[in-house]
């Protein structure tokens, strides 16, 4: 019975594909509470929506951190049901310090421990958005025409996956620079919103009449202007390995008799 609860409450907060809808339903609600507390973290730096709507943040914060943390709580009691975090303590340790574990205790960790200085680690919840990859997981795709939507098609999940990292990539960018720029220029880092349009502008069009000031921001800003490089460059090539894929197959079908299946020569 013990058992039996305890694969029931993994397979709730890990469903595989042939889980049931209850499974994930659950599932469902915590990527849209991650969302939620994602954006709330983010428009509490806009002065404008935040002290009008006060209590309504407070609320989201503490409603999402219980979540959380009984979410935290059930990962390390069910993680043994997984082989690779089999052993009751080894393996508990095992899964609080693997990267998903890190990444979940310090989701919380902030609300519960006082913060060094004013720098605030809630932006690191972020990060637990690269748990939607695994509803990217596709299994079979509608047959289309055509040799570029097909090429879209075939890279769709690669092409998703990318997107992600981009968007929480250009997100953590902006929360790390508003720390460090905010008190050095208040007026031009005034928000992580702010912060972003900089952050985006530096990544594609390569110039702005905005730029840090602060040593610790000059650095970020040339590691966010190479990065800016290789993100752009991923997608494209997703596509062009999806386009020469595509184009083989072409090829290869038109060498094929139609009637008998064999290889024209």
């Amino acid at each position: 019975m013990f058992a039996k609860t305890k694969k029931k409450v993994y397979l709730l907060l890990d469903p595989d594909k042939d889980a049931s809808a209850a499974h994930h339903l659950i599932n469902d609600f915590i990527i849209a509470l991650i969302l939620l507390s994602t954006l709330s973290v983010v428009l509490e730096t806009v002065e404008k929506i935040y002290e009008p709507y006060k209590t309504v943040f407070k609320l989201v914060e503490v409603f999402s951190i219980i979540i959380f943390s009984i979410e935290y709580l059930c990962r390390v009691w069910s993680c043994t049901c997984n082989e690779k975090y089999a052993h009751p303590f080894w393996g508990r340790l095992k899964f609080i310090f693997s990267l998903g574990g890190l990444i979940d205790l310090l989701a919380i960790m902030p609300f519960y421990i006082p913060l060094f200085g004013n720098f605030d680690f809630r932006f690191i919840r972020l990060l637990r958005l690269l748990r939607l990859t695994r509803f990217f997981k596709l299994g079979k795709y509608m047959h289309a025409k055509g040799v570029i939507f097909n090429a879209v098609r075939s890279k769709k999940e690669e092409l998703v996956f990318s997107f992600i990292i981009t968007i929480s990539l250009i997100f953590v960018a902006s929360c790390l620079m508003y720390f460090i720029e905010h008190q050095a220029q208040p007026g031009k880092f005034s928000s992580i919103p702010e912060t972003m349009s900089i952050i985006v502008t530096f990544i594609t069009v390569g110039y702005g009449d905005t730029y840090p000031l602060t040593v610790m921001g000059k650095i970020l800003m040339d590691c966010i202007s190479l990065l800016g490089i290789a993100l752009f460059a991923l997608p494209a090539g997703i596509l062009a390995s999806g386009f020469i894929a595509e184009f083989k197959k072409f090829k290869n079908q038109k060498n094929i008799c139609p009637h008998c299946g064999q290889e024209i020569e």
